[in-house]
């Protein structure tokens, strides 16, 4: 990894007129090396005077709370950190291929609580993983850990649950995106000796753990969202929201994926 200044000492002798072989070899860097500043003279992920808005001296919140309000919730509910190399992280969050929509949201939210990273898309068998590189993902996600997030505590920092107290839609959106959905439920009633078919619209939230449910929960109520806990078998891991008013709340600030 080169410095900025050695980059810009190459490319000033480029701009003399020196031929990229000649000042390849002056230099000792590659001439590929000297063709790519050429297209870009930063290094990935630099950018002059950026710090990480959680480890600076004044800690502080992300760029744009909204987006990583959403971001949070993608990540809570099919996200992960996972250490690289030479003390970089991954973030990764599995999106469908179902759902493009979903997925430029989730980049654009990516790129917008942490602007100096570069967000990728990794195609894997029904869905594409939507990747970033950073020292500071656990930084920003301090939920992160070994093992699946259902097997261990899930607790929100205090700077993050004043980021979803401000944004909750962008939460709850982010959730639903993750690990819920908008479906339509129909029933029949006798009407008039005439049996007739009424279909209604349910949101549903599933999660194995505790924890990011009643996040989840808590949060709905907070928006004013009436919520029920559906249990198949004797697992608790489903949550509704089937009243008429909570579906239009829903529908308003959230919607069917896309």
């Amino acid at each position: 990894m080169y410095d900025l200044d050695t980059r810009k000492r190459a490319l000033a002798l480029v701009a003399q007129g020196f031929s990229q072989n000649s000042v390849s070899k002056q230099t000792g860097i590659s001439r590929a090396a000297i063709r790519s500043w050429l297209q870009r003279i930063e290094p990935l992920g630099h950018k002059p005077g950026a710090e990480c808005p959680r480890c600076s001296d004044t800690p502080r919140l992300p760029d744009d709370p909204a987006a990583y309000s959403y971001l949070l919730g993608l990540y809570l509910g099919d996200g992960c950190v996972s250490a690289a190399k030479r003390g970089v992280y991954s973030l990764r969050i599995a999106c469908a291929d179902a759902w493009p929509g979903l997925i430029d949201a989730c980049v654009k939210a990516v790129q917008r609580a942490r602007l100096v990273n570069k967000v990728c898309r990794v195609q894997s068998q029904g869905c594409q993983y939507v990747t970033s590189f950073s020292k500071h993902w656990p930084c920003f996600f301090p939920q992160h850990g070994p093992g699946k997030k259902h097997e261990r505590k899930i607790a929100l920092e205090t700077w993050q649950q004043q980021i979803v107290d401000t944004h909750p839609w962008d939460f709850i959106r982010g959730l639903i995106h993750s690990d819920g959905c908008r479906v339509i439920n129909w029933t029949t009633r006798l009407v008039g000796g005439e049996r007739k078919r009424y279909e209604y619209p349910r949101y549903f939230f599933t999660n194995k753990s505790d924890d990011i449910r009643k996040l989840f929960s808590d949060t709905l109520t907070a928006v004013g969202v009436e919520w029920t806990t559906l249990a198949r078998g004797s697992d608790p891991w489903n949550i509704s929201v089937a009243r008429r008013a909570s579906v239009a709340l829903m529908d308003a600030h959230v919607g069917p994926k896309y």
